[in-house]
């Protein structure tokens, strides 16, 4: 039986740089493990891929300016 039944940081330095960066304790600790165990460039590719602004038509394209709380977007020409 172990000793410690706590869970383990393996990765204190980045855990630390997490949480200096406002990251919770639980998200910090979660991916500074993950970095120890599968090395830091794979679990930096993980994530959502954002899509590309060009496709989107000009009706999508004001309807977003507009909830992002942009304004003079009428003007705006799709380059």
């Amino acid at each position: 039986m172990p000793k410690n039944s706590t869970p383990q940081i393996k990765d204190p330095e980045l855990y630390e740089t997490l949480r200096g960066d406002g990251a919770s304790a639980e998200k910090a600790a979660r991916i500074s493990n993950a970095a120890a165990n599968q090395g830091r460039a794979s679990i930096g590719r993980k994530g959502g891929k954002a899509g590309s602004y060009d496709d989107w038509t000009i009706i999508d394209l004001k309807k977003r300016a507009k909830e992002l709380g942009l304004t003079n977007y009428s003007a705006k020409k799709k380059a």
